[in-house]
């Protein structure tokens, strides 16, 4: 089991004064850990660098847009 204390948690400046966010974590082998800051109690969710990677690519070419 990956020991998850101590990290550095970050998040989005888009999320600055808009309640709850998602927060990432990088870990030392590489691999992401992603929690929800308004459930703390959730474990967080780890993914490795090449997943992460391409969550990005994909956000920044809009395939993970809400639908209108």
């Amino acid at each position: 089991m990956t020991d998850l204390t101590n990290l550095h948690w970050f998040k989005s400046s888009a999320s600055s004064g808009n309640g709850g966010c998602l927060e990432a974590a990088f870990l030392p082998d590489g691999r992401v850990a992603l929690r929800d800051n308004e459930e703390l109690d959730n474990p967080p969710f780890v993914v490795s660098a090449h997943v992460w990677h391409c969550f990005l690519t994909g956000a920044k070419e809009g395939e993970f847009d809400i639908p209108v």
